[in-house]
């Protein structure tokens, strides 16, 4: 298919056989917040912080630049595929039509259950901030660490209330949606600023601190870096969100490639001198604090309220909108599939409401299944990075049931009949030549992600020793997916049998 003249965006889609139902309206900053705000390097280094750092020690920091160079390859592939199919739940639409039906649903399966983990682990990082900022909102016991049990029976409590606040902005509309999440991704820059502002102004020590390995748990180094990976690998994904609003996005074609690349890049760089500012100002590298603590710790130590607690009041926007956009974009994946029938409830999941113009019940659905999710953990001091690690080890499976289909179509000749031009008449994101050996390389790089983090360690995912069954969570949960969605993807397939008879 060629597209030598320019057309508007809502013809454009009708080309793909779909009518414009959702409300088009979101610019390219607004494109971009979505994908920043999913990213969100305010939630997830202020969650994981400690994480890595207990792991790795200070030279726990290159594994920063290290996943940013692996997801940048697949933002990459990611780009060039937004630019040729601008539909809403993106990573459904691009798999079904590079490899077909059957693995294009898996592949939006996989990612609506991601959505859902996710959405439910970046609810809980409330209980990172809010406590440091007043200790009454420590509801129940009085440890406020998510390790702990009251930390991570409260975290549920904070976590099922920002739930249901983003499901009713979610229902609400795109325009209010768009609104909360560009004030919130303008207010986390500023945060972001302030926050390496006040590092980089009370350091300690020099950035050399990054090669020091001292305070790495014990043992050959590599292990223990393997492990600390796990924050950066958390943080770096979702920065395919503007591809997943963009039957929401004017001009589609040339906006969200942008956005995806600009997204992840920014939050990239930022997060970068937030790890190593930190690691620089920290008040001590050996006390433990900085293990427990993380960032809440260190800003603390370097500024007295308010102006700490007004660094902090702006984390707490940032996890909020960052919920609310996991759940924004998992809403229309789950959409999108709907409209073609690949989900039970079709009908009523792919309604969009004339008003608001957003499909409520699919973030209604997302939003009650997240709060499910965190209700089961309660009282599971090892919530916090179990459900981390399994929604990241579906999310990047979800993203290779893309990549390798398209290396596959690359080696046959993609994107050679595709169309060249955007609605505007400007030249879409090409990867020309590069195409093949940045797809290959982003097809190797998530393969060996997926086994790192699925590996089966107890310090991640059984550190209380509970059982076989936790320490397997990963793979027992992806199992798990796999099986229930072939169970639907089968009962799907009998009904439409059934309705094809009946006709």
């Amino acid at each position: 298919m060629t597209n030598p003249e320019p057309s508007s965006d809502d013809s454009d889609l009708a080309h793909f056989g779909y009518e414009q139902l959702l409300h088009r309206k979101l610019g390219r900053y607004a494109s971009f917040a979505a994908g920043f705000s999913f990213v969100s390097i305010l939630t997830t280094i202020f969650q994981f912080f400690g994480f890595g750092y207990s792991f790795g020690g200070a030279a726990f920091f290159w594994t920063w630049p290290l996943v940013f160079a692996g997801q940048l390859l697949v933002a990459l592939n990611f780009a060039e595929l937004a630019a040729r199919y601008p539909i809403s739940g993106c990573i459904y639409q691009w798999s079904r039509r590079l490899a077909g039906e059957t693995i294009g649903w898996f592949a939006g399966w996989f990612m609506i259950i991601a959505q859902i983990v996710t959405a439910a682990a970046a609810a809980i990082a409330l209980q990172v901030v809010m406590p440091t900022i007043w200790s009454g909102f420590q509801l129940i016991g009085d440890d406020p660490a998510l390790t702990s049990t009251s930390g991570a029976a409260n975290a549920v409590v904070f976590g099922s209330i920002l739930l249901v606040v983003t499901t009713t902005i979610n229902c609400i509309g795109i325009d209010l949606m768009s609104r909360i999440n560009s004030i919130g991704v303008t207010l986390e820059i500023i945060g972001v600023a302030s926050v390496v502002a006040l590092f980089f102004t009370h350091a300690e020590r020099g950035p050399g601190v990054v090669f020091d390995t001292s305070q790495a748990v014990p043992g050959g180094y590599i292990a223990a870096f393997l492990v600390s990976g796990l924050m950066a690998a958390y943080v770096m994904v979702g920065f395919d969100s503007a591809g997943e609003l963009s039957e929401e996005t004017k001009n589609p074609r040339a906006v969200a490639p942008r956005t995806i690349l600009t997204a992840l890049t920014v939050s990239a760089v930022g997060g970068g001198l937030m790890l190593i500012g930190a690691l620089m100002a920290a008040p001590s590298l050996d006390d433990g604090e900085l293990a427990t603590g993380g960032l809440a710790y260190v800003i603390t130590s370097k500024l007295s309220t308010p102006a700490g607690t007004v660094l902090l009041c702006t984390v707490a926007v940032a996890i909020t909108v960052c919920t609310l956009a996991i759940q924004t974009a998992g809403s229309r994946l789950m959409f999108s599939m709907a409209r073609d029938g690949k989900l039970p409830f079709a009908k009523q999941l792919s309604t969009v409401h004339p008003r608001f113009g957003t499909p409520m019940l699919p973030a209604i659905v997302i939003g009650v299944l997240g709060i499910a999710l965190l209700l089961v953990n309660l009282g599971n001091a090892a919530m916090f990075t179990t459900l981390a690690s399994v929604c990241i080890v579906t999310l990047y499976l979800a993203y290779l049931l893309v990549t390798v289909p398209l290396l596959l179509r690359r080696l046959r000749g993609w994107p050679n009949r595709e169309p060249e031009l955007s609605t505007d008449g400007t030249k879409l994101f090409t990867l020309g030549r590069l195409g093949v050996p940045i797809n290959l390389l982003a097809v190797v790089w998530g393969g060996a992600m997926v086994v790192n983090l699925a590996w089966p360690r107890a310090e991640i995912y059984d550190p209380t020793a509970k059982g076989w069954w936790m320490l397997w969570a990963a793979p027992l949960f992806v199992l798990l997916t796999f099986a229930a969605g072939a169970a639907v993807f089968a009962y799907l397939r009998s009904r439409k049998v059934d309705e094809e008879v009946a006709a």
